[in-house]
């Protein structure tokens, strides 16, 4: 832990529990404020009283854009700025068996939360760092990447947030505002569990269970990512060593964007 964002104001969306609130922990011990919001009153609020007057807690629904207005004017009002914007919030949506057996029933809402909130995230930071410049952050995923089965609406919303990342970099970059975009993948966390509706507590871990062995095998790093790991690298972003970087796409995923891993040759005493 350091200074490295010592003086800077973040706001964080998503920030309560998983990745949001790994990122505002890194944030906060790199010397940040923090100002981050969430669906999760209890977990936000906990959290910010961990960390003093620093860490400042609002209840938001990203999906409600007057919500996540409220969110960045606070930061800016309350502390004179506004540097780094994450928009981390997202929801994965319905696991079907089948695309043919999905009914398209919560495309609207998972929309509203990983792709319109993105983008109304990113106007209403960039309307405020006109002046001095900044960071902004979108959280993608590797699944908007690479083509797949599951979770189509995902999917093509993580798809839609890398192409206007990169759209919103060229516009915003004579304001020195640099836009980029973080693509996790094989991360523990709960948005897997949170697509297995109608399952009971058994099903779901069989079938988390199933989803990490396929993710373990697609990985040339054998090891499962964290949620720090992701802290780490929007830190990079956030912060004064990337002052010429904008318009990317970076894949926090073990390599899997990379290719398949490559089988390991058994050794002589193995055979």
């Amino acid at each position: 832990m350091g200074n490295e964002l010592a003086g800077k104001v973040a706001v964080v969306t998503g920030g309560a529990a998983g990745l949001g609130a790994a990122i505002v922990e890194r944030f906060l011990g790199e010397g940040a404020i923090v100002v981050f919001g969430d669906i999760d009153a209890e977990q936000g609020q906990a959290l910010a009283a961990r960390h003093g007057e620093k860490a400042l807690f609002l209840p938001t629904d990203v999906a409600v854009t007057e919500q996540l207005t409220r969110l960045i004017d606070t930061a800016v009002e309350k502390f004179g700025g506004l540097d780094v914007m994450v928009n981390n919030a997202g929801v994965s949506g319905r696991m079907h068996r089948s695309f043919l057996d999905d009914g398209l029933e919560d495309f609207e809402q998972v929309m509203a939360v990983n792709v319109k909130a993105v983008m109304a995230g990113t106007r209403d930071a960039a309307r405020h760092m006109t002046e001095r410049g900044g960071s902004i952050v979108n959280l993608t995923s590797i699944g908007g990447i690479q083509a797949g089965g599951g979770v189509m609406t995902y999917r093509a919303s993580k798809a839609a947030v890398i192409h206007f990342t990169k759209c919103a970099a060229i516009e915003l970059a004579n304001h020195e505002i640099r836009v980029n975009c973080l693509a996790p993948g094989h991360i523990r966390t709960a948005i897997v569990s949170k697509s297995a509706h109608g399952m009971d507590p058994e099903q779901v871990a069989k079938f988390e269970a199933g989803i990490r062995a396929t993710m373990r095998a697609d990985r040339p790093l054998e090891r499962e990512g964290t949620a720090e790991d992701v802290a780490e690298a929007i830190l990079y972003f956030a912060g004064d060593r990337s002052p010429y970087v904008t318009g990317t796409v970076l894949p926090v995923d073990g390599g899997t964007a990379a290719g398949k891993p490559v089988p390991k040759k058994k050794r002589p005493a193995d055979s």
